[in-house]
């Protein structure tokens, strides 16, 4: 087999800009829930882009390029011991997209994220800010959803995010492997023969398309519940 070094798309634009855009939307919602007051109006700005990012990562994960989709890190038990054993047969191809390691670390922060938003969208604070579906349950639920957004979602979603940092650290430092520079160019240095992700112009306005459609079907749905 030859295993010569060559340039391979791995990350497609539709994923690399929906793993930036959620880091943007990260950062701000936690800046502008230590500010509060008006900057709420932004938090909550934030979370809907977070949702809709979420739901475009859900269906890219199913149409998205080859190793963006779920179905390339969706590893079995197996898989990751061999991993963990530094034993992996030739198949494998941990080191292309997602380690196992890496694959539920993903899976985790997708997870965490989408509850944080989801518990997000029927808090209420007791003072001026509500969210858009608050007024569908109880008084009591709503205190425990806004208790797990404000006292447990955020700092486990924050915990989750500083694993993720530090894998990153670890791997450069470590391993002398660059995880940033393929998230932000798309592709990596891999033996010849390694499967590359379809990243062209119809995927790309296929991405757009998604994208626009959850768009207009998020806004649609915070209109008519005054979000």
């Amino acid at each position: 087999m030859n295993t010569r070094p060559t340039s391979v798309r791995v990350w497609d634009l539709p994923t690399r800009v929906f793993h930036w855009a959620l880091a943007a939307s990260l950062v701000g919602s936690v800046v502008t829930a230590q500010v509060g007051g008006n900057a709420m109006v932004w938090h909550f700005r934030l979370g809907y882009l977070a949702l809709g990012l979420l739901a475009f990562r859900l269906v890219w994960g199913l149409a998205g390029g080859r190793w963006s989709r779920f179905s390339s890190f969706l590893y079995s038990p197996a898989a990751l011991l061999r991993y963990l054993r530094g034993q992996p047969r030739p198949d494998d191809r941990f080191e292309v997209g997602h380690s196992p390691l890496g694959a539920l670390s993903v899976f985790a922060l997708l997870g965490v994220l989408a509850l944080q938003v989801g518990t997000g969208l029927f808090a209420d604070d007791e003072i001026a800010n509500v969210g858009p579906l608050n007024r569908y349950i109880s008084g009591e639920t709503a205190g425990l959803l806004t208790g797990w957004h404000k006292d447990y979602g955020a700092p486990l979603l924050l915990g989750l995010v500083a694993l993720h940092i530090a894998a990153i650290i670890f791997y450069r430092v470590a391993r002398r492997r660059d995880l940033i520079r393929p998230m932000l160019s798309g592709d990596k240095t891999l033996p010849v023969g390694t499967p590359a992700s379809a990243d062209e112009p119809r995927s790309r306005l296929r991405a757009l398309a998604v994208a626009l459609v959850i768009a207009g079907l998020l806004g649609w749905a915070l209109e008519r519940l005054g979000g």
